[in-house]
């Protein structure tokens, strides 16, 4: 069965087909095409070379002995469409699941997004709605300005100090003796 007609041409239409390609020097090459362009080169996968093969006569032997047909496995190749002589389909393009098409293998580990800045839902639970005000400096930065206050704070109150940094430090934390 030859394949369907489409709007692209004939070539088009033989995309993912197994064929078996004749070049120039008599070699016949066999794979699925995966790409041609405007020169005729071709991109074919899976590719086997065939060739002829005459033996040497010996001397003294009176009949020419058969030709042999070697086999090479070549794999992937890209073909220069000067060399190429003929083209003829070998057979349709393999069948393939639609299920397993799309489908990646399963592997380890938990799916997650990922990305910069925090995730939509921290997994403590839901943030609360306002932002709320830092009454400390972050770590490195000096403290806060002279007259600063932040809203909420009545004038003169002294910044508590941040969650966890209240008391003497945990045992092995222990400022080095001077």
């Amino acid at each position: 069965m030859p394949p369907p007609k489409s709007k692209g041409g004939k070539m088009l239409g033989l995309i993912n087909w197994r064929l078996k390609v004749t070049i120039n020097d008599g070699r016949a090459l066999t794979g699925q095409m995966l790409a041609f362009d405007r020169h005729m080169n071709l991109v074919l996968a899976d590719c086997e070379e065939f060739r002829r093969v005459r033996p040497k006569k010996k001397p003294g032997e009176t009949e020419t002995p058969a030709e042999q047909e070697m086999k090479r496995t070549l794999g992937l190749v890209i073909l220069r469409g000067e060399t190429v002589v003929s083209l003829s389909v070998e057979g349709p393009p393999p069948v393939v699941d639609e299920d397993k098409k799309n489908a990646l293998p399963v592997g380890p580990g938990r799916g997650m997004p990922a990305g910069r800045g925090m995730g939509m839902m921290p997994p403590m639970g839901m943030p609360p709605m306002g932002r709320p005000s830092m009454p400390f400096a972050p770590p490195g930065m000096p403290g806060p300005p002279p007259g600063f206050r932040p809203p909420g704070f009545p004038p003169g109150a002294q910044f508590p100090p941040p969650p966890g940094f209240g008391g003497p430090p945990p045992p092995g934390f222990q400022p080095p003796p001077q």
